[in-house]
């Protein structure tokens, strides 16, 4: 009995100890070490006072803010990009579309166009392409054939942006209930670009498209509806003017369309039915094609020029040895000067006939000319054609290979990031540059 009571001591006593050990052990285990369960991180620990009207986070060191959910993963994964040049825009265009969120394929669809001349029309196709292996581009976007309306892809494609460090996107634009000839109208997906937009503190202009029947008339009417609907939204982008006005920036494509008197009646400050000095005035860029062009654009009535095409020679805005002309011309008659950049130009997929305006990226180094020819010509601004001008070939998008019946080029050798690299690094560049003539 006496040997049974001293066992038992002895037990009693190691596995007093080995409680003692394991309590010890676990309390030296910090939170980050613990084994997560099912494959999840663990929620966080939360513990309410007396009143169970105030929470307190158990772990230390880190604010509420930080931990709100999707705002949380959001400041955290802006903290890693570079931060938005505003002087760098992109144009950008929502018109895409597929079945899970328009029922159909838009644009991706694209047909093959006529060539003008009926002899040169015949001898190449005029069929639809049919996503989604099929498409209307020569190279083949990373998000797959993609709807604008989609929101994961809007959040992706501000990410690549964001990346990129560019700041503004000068969206497509349509009037309501207006469309191009191959798409749907795409003014309801604005708010949701704005919205998206301002989480990635990025910028939105708005790039006015020649819509059926647009005159000036109309385009103070259109511009009074953007402003009016879209004005006070923080993602709208205002352009500080040299007098300290922050006014809305419109690019205007295929301005030439107009004759300069319909213009001048829109912009110039004498005219009755001007827009100017009232609360629709903003700052309004012409597309130059031709040499010509310039004199019509003071005389119209424009603040400024850009130049769009990203095919070096296309036209004499479009040419990067002009742009040192370009830019004393703007100077003399204070105007912006914007020239468009862009990483080459392809759109074979749905002008089959159109192989002497293709430019080949040659490894990104047609890029990086173009950025270089903008930095030289000391522009105010500088737009990116494009981010995802896909028919065109002019994208920086991602873009990745693709094998199938249907054959797409690629950036290859280079990863599907690389225009987006190479425009972060001109765009702390150009800023740089903007800072020293500044000084």
């Amino acid at each position: 009995m006496a040997r049974f009571r001293r066992k038992s001591c002895v037990a009693l006593l190691a596995l007093v100890l080995l409680v003692l050990i394991v309590t010890v052990a676990l309390k030296s285990i910090a939170p980050e070490d613990m084994p997560f369960t099912d494959g999840k991180e663990p929620s966080l620990q939360r513990k309410a006072d007396v009143e169970g009207t105030t929470v307190r986070l158990e772990r230390p060191g880190i604010s509420e803010a930080a931990l709100s959910g999707e705002d949380g993963k959001l400041a955290a994964a802006l903290s890693k990009f570079p931060p938005p040049n505003y002087f760098l825009h992109a144009f950008y265009y929502i018109w895409y579309g597929n079945p899970s969120f328009d029922s159909k394929y838009i644009h991706w669809d694209h047909p093959q166009l006529p060539h003008w001349d009926p002899k040169v029309a015949e001898r190449y196709p005029q069929d639809r392409h049919s996503p989604p292996n099929d498409i209307g581009a020569n190279f083949y976007p990373a998000l797959g054939a993609y709807s604008s309306r989609d929101p994961a892809v809007m959040e992706a494609h501000m990410q690549q942006l964001r990346t990129a460090a560019i700041g503004v996107v000068a969206v497509s634009w349509y009037p309501p209930r207006t469309k191009d000839d191959n798409g749907e109208p795409v003014d309801d997906i604005v708010p949701l670009l704005l919205d998206v937009a301002q989480r990635y503190n990025i910028k939105v202009a708005f790039h006015i498209e020649p819509y059926k029947g647009r005159d000036e008339v109309n385009m103070y009417a259109n511009i009074k509806y953007i402003i009016d609907n879209y004005g006070e939204h923080p993602a709208f982008f205002r352009y500080r003017t040299d007098t300290g006005k922050h006014l809305p920036l419109f690019y205007v494509y295929d301005s030439y369309l107009l004759n300069t008197e319909q213009w001048a009646r829109l912009l110039r400050h004498t005219e009755s039915g001007s827009i100017r000095d009232t609360p629709y005035d903003a700052i309004f860029l012409a597309l130059l094609v031709e040499e010509r062009q310039q004199r019509e654009v003071v005389s119209a009535g424009f603040d400024g020029v850009y130049t769009y095409f990203a095919t070096n020679g296309f036209t004499y805005g479009a040419t990067l040895r002009n742009w040192h002309a370009v830019r004393a011309f703007c100077d003399d008659n204070g105007l912006l000067f914007v020239p468009s950049v862009g990483p080459g130009y392809v759109d074979t997929s749905v002008r089959p006939w159109n192989f002497q305006n293709t430019r080949n990226r040659i490894n990104a180094k047609y890029y990086e000319a173009s950025l270089s020819a903008a930095l030289e010509a000391k522009p105010d601004l500088v737009s990116v054609t494009s981010f995802n001008e896909w028919h065109e070939g002019t994208q920086i998008e991602m873009a990745v290979p693709k094998s199938g019946p249907t054959l797409y080029l690629d950036y290859l050798p280079n990863k599907p990031a690389i225009y987006l690299e190479i425009t972060r690094k001109w765009a702390a560049i150009f800023d740089s540059e903007r800072r020293r003539r500044r000084e």
